[in-house]
This record gives C-alpha cells, structure tokens and sequence, in this order.
C-alpha cells in the first residue's frame, strides 16, 4: 500500500467506503494505471479479492467472448473482458430468481389480469427502506466515477454498498444478468454489462441500481458526466433529467399512466430529441417488474389511472438520433441504432392522497444538482 502524495481531491474516494482516501493500490502504480484509492489498509484488504482484476494486461482486458466475432457494431464503444458473476453472503436475503436466474414469482403475475398493487402502510415504510438503500449505493458510485475507472470497478462499489447495507442486489443473475447493476455508456440505452473497460475522457455513464431489501425492490439510475463531455452531450444528459422531472410532476390520484409520454416527448422533441420506445417504466415492490406498464413516448396505450398507494418507476430514456435499439450478442446491450448517443434518469415513485412522493429522491448536494448549477 503507498501513501499518496498529491492534494487531496473530490476524486480522492476510497474504492470500498467511499470516505476521503490516504493510500492507492501499489500493483496499479506498477503497472500504470489509473489510480485505486483507499482509506486504510482494511478497506484495500477487504476489497483486493475483488479489485485485483483490473491488474490484468490489455489483452486480457479486451477479451470480449466469440459472440462478437463478425458483429457490426452502431458505434465506437467495443466491449471488454466481463469477469466472473460474483455472489451475495450467506444469510443474505434472496428474491426468487437468485439461484436458478428465473422470476418465478413474475412469471405466475399475469400483467394481463392482475391489477395494479396498492400497498399498505407497512409495505411503503418497507419499500422506503429499500429505496434508501438503492439511493446511498448509487450516490456512492457517482461520487466515484471518474477518467480510468472500469465499470467493474463501478460494479463492485456498488455491489459492497448494498451487501453492507443489509440488501442483494436486484440485478443480479435476474435471468442470468452476470452483474449486480447496469452500467451503460454512450450509445448504449440501457442494460450494459459491467466490465473491464476503462471509463474515457468524454464519456457518458449511466448506472442503474436496484436493490431487494426485506422482501421489496427498489430501482434508480442516474447518467454521470465523465471528464469533458461536450455540449451536445451535456444538453442530451440535462433534457433527459428535464423529461424526468415533468413527468414527475404531474403525477397525482385520477392522472392516467399513457398521459406520462405525452409530457416527455413534447419535451424531448422541443430539444430535437428522440424518445426510447421499445423500454418501459414498471410497477416495483413484491416484484421487480410488475403492473403498471409506463410508456415514455406520446400516444401510447398504456392501461391503468394512479391511485394512492401505487409504487411505480419512470426511467425515459432519451437519443441524440433515431429512437430505433438494437441488442447486442450478449442478449443485454441496448444500443441505439445509429450509434448515437442515449441518457436516462429514473426514480421509484408513490402516488399519494394528494400528490406523489419521490421514494428515491437525491439527497442535497448530489450530482444533477451540481450539474444543474454549473
């Protein structure tokens, strides 16, 4: 372990805690590259099983699988070596799907026939939890992403907030995700697999956690700018917040769900902006996906009015160019069409009596209102 000598900055985190850091890794000094910081040699030694996988050589990094071979890709991102899906402690509490990677309980909700859950007192004080925790991981992760850092890296934060913090990560292995939050960047809509890609001057990240906590789910992301990210870029990543905040506030009892499109693509429109069709909002709680289905786009036919008591995400997800995704060969990566590039943002929502509480609502300080300053 070796005592770093530069000033201390906001980008000088601990890789474990996040708390303000005194040593870097000495293998990633050796070897140059970017800077792992830690508080102490207890958060290093706690974390090296995991973090000593970004020491692999540049061959090894790029190491993508055969089920790339020959694809065409829509733009310049390429995928990186994705290492082996870790697992939760014992005596975490498991969903359903945590062993086996299949939904069972989702599989037995038919979204045709089953209405829209309405929770009770002591599931809100449940889900609350749960968001809380989904919000401190993701906050964590935010405060850390930077020039260099691999989304595995990212990955792990994540991963380690949520453990500490009593929950599992909603993600993973949901049938067979190998990750324990998406990481998306750039072209990529939603969906993109951690992995051994160094973060670049420039980039867009998006992170989405969810996390499974006493029986509920919750499910947030936000888009982080990396480094200088140019003005078009920056735009696309403020209009996407926008587009969230506007559905946000018209949500309130008798408001019906299709109406939640019409607002974000007048908005994302007046940007000359596209709107994601083919991925939704959903109803979260029990389950991790359930009624209501929330289209992001006008005109759609989505089925259900708000009531109180209904937990629900909004996540638009907005293009630079045509609103048209396709899926990588990894069966996950939703990238756009032309290769462009895509934002989103989402929170878990409850409508109440009078209006609508944001479960996973940003703490003062965070990131977008940082943004929203500059």
């Amino acid at each position: 372990m070796s005592t770093s000598t530069t000033a201390k900055t906001e980008e000088d985190k601990c890789l474990t805690c996040g708390k303000q850091s005194n040593f870097h890794c000495p293998n990633c000094e050796k070897l140059s590259l970017p800077v792992a910081n830690f508080c102490s040699q207890e958060c290093f030694k706690s974390l090296w099983h995991l973090h000593k996988i970004v020491h692999y050589s540049d061959v090894e990094r790029k190491q993508a699988g055969n089920e790339f071979k020959g694809y065409n890709f829509t733009g310049k991102l390429r995928p990186f070596k994705v290492t082996p899906q870790r697992k939760a402690p014992e005596g975490t509490l498991l969903p359903d799907y945590a062993i086996d990677s299949i939904p069972h309980s989702e599989r037995k909700a038919d979204r045709k026939k089953t209405p829209i859950v309405v929770h009770t007192p002591e599931e809100i004080e449940s889900m609350r939890e749960a968001c809380r925790i989904g919000r401190e991981a993701l906050d964590i992760a935010g405060n850390v992403a930077k020039i260099g850092m691999t989304t595995e890296e990212i990955d792990i934060i994540v991963h380690n907030a949520i453990i500490e913090r009593g929950g599992y990560p909603s993600p993973l292995n949901y049938l067979g995700f190998p990750k324990s939050c998406c990481t998306s960047v750039n072209e990529t809509i939603c969906h993109g697999i951690p992995d051994l890609r160094p973060l670049q001057d420039g980039d867009i990240l998006n992170v989405d956690v969810s996390v499974y906590y006493k029986g509920f789910h919750s499910d947030l992301n936000e888009t982080f700018l990396i480094g200088n990210v140019d003005e078009a870029g920056q735009t696309l990543v403020r209009v996407a917040y926008e587009c969230l905040e506007k559905a946000i506030a018209i949500c309130k009892p008798g408001v019906m769900y299709r109406e939640l499109g019409d607002v974000i693509q007048k908005h994302a429109s007046a940007h000359n902006l596209s709107v994601v069709r083919n991925f939704c909002g959903h109803g979260v709680g029990r389950l991790f996906h359930c009624n209501p289905t929330v289209p992001h786009y006008a005109n759609n036919k989505a089925v259900g009015t708000m009531k109180a008591g209904h937990i629900f995400t909004i996540e638009p997800m907005i293009n630079e160019g045509s609103w048209k995704d396709t899926i990588w060969p990894d069966d996950w990566t939703a990238v756009t069409m032309d290769g462009k590039r895509s934002a989103q943002f989402e929170q878990t929502l409850l409508i109440t009596e009078t209006g609508v509480e944001i479960l996973t609502k940003r703490n003062s300080g965070s990131y977008i209102d940082r943004l929203k300053k500059e």
